[in-house]
């Protein structure tokens, strides 16, 4: 018996990293899952992106958990590509409880640097994407009239303000207006609304040497050694930097009925950098 048996979660960005920990660990506790992913490059962004064969990879796990899976590439950019995506699992899978909106993307540029291209891209992905996921999934849980949990993965940077990714931290806070609002609205269909905020976690998006020359400024040709003891320094746990699992972990809560008076929450898992530099 798993605290998410008969559910279905709807998880985007689900073809790599933490994504695919969060589909992983839902599927570990029941829930079926629809995962979508854009499965391309996006120029502006540094660093390889999830693969189609990264999301299949995904739904393999999830499968070989005995559970259900629903792959689809879509772009959360593109509302009516997300929205057939869900339309698909929902069809398929026959339902919809869960929401994590998951999907981000990492870029730098001080700020009278940062190119047009940069800021809509990050905007659109980290904005518009959790908002357009939402706004394609509430229907089906107000419909469906049991309740539901809508988690969306903000960031540190939905706290503070970090230099030379402005438009990342932009995007970050963003969701948090998001979410504050939705928590209020759907609180009256049980639906709740909450979102994470993860310090430095083992994905690419932190381990490519764009970022590692971004936070271990004046080293020249740096390494990942010189980057972790720089985010090691930043935590009050020493440690560098946390596995996607460990964000997962906090999903699940979020997704289950251990937390269903639990709503409109800003819930850091951040090592203790947030109490550090409070």
């Amino acid at each position: 018996m798993g605290k998410l048996d008969g559910k279905v979660a709807l998880i985007t960005g689900a073809g790599r990293g933490q994504g695919r920990a969060h589909a992983v660990r839902l599927a570990e506790e029941g829930a079926d899952i629809i995962a979508v992913d854009i499965c391309e490059p996006i120029p502006s962004v540094p660093y390889e992106l999830a693969s189609l064969d990264d999301l299949n990879e995904t739904a393999k796990l999830v499968e070989k958990l005995d559970r259900r899976a629903v792959a689809r590439k879509a772009d959360v950019r593109d509302h009516a590509a997300l929205s057939a995506a869900v339309r698909d699992g929902v069809n398929e899978l026959g339902r919809l409880d869960i929401v994590v909106a998951n999907a981000g993307i990492w870029s730098a540029a001080p700020f009278v640097e940062m190119t047009d291209e940069m800021y809509r891209d990050m905007i659109d992905v980290q904005m518009h994407g959790p908002y357009n996921t939402c706004k394609v999934a509430v229907p089906y849980l107000i419909e469906q009239g049991s309740g539901g949990s809508i988690i969306i993965i903000s960031s540190t940077a939905g706290m503070r303000g970090f230099p030379n990714q402005v438009h990342y931290n932009m995007g970050k806070h963003a969701v948090v207006g998001l979410m504050r609002s939705l928590a209020n609205e759907l609180a009256p269909h049980f639906i709740r609304a909450n979102t994470i905020h993860p310090s430095s976690t083992n994905t690419k998006m932190i381990q490519n040497e764009t970022i590692w020359s971004a936070f271990a400024p004046g080293v020249e040709n740096p390494t990942v050694a010189d980057f972790g003891d720089t985010f090691t320094a930043m935590n009050l746990l020493p440690i560098p930097w946390m596995e996607p699992g460990e964000i997962s972990h906090a999903v699940a809560w979020l997704a289950s009925d251990e937390s269903r008076y639990v709503t409109g929450v800003t819930l850091p898992v951040d090592a203790g950098f947030l109490a550090k530099y409070n």
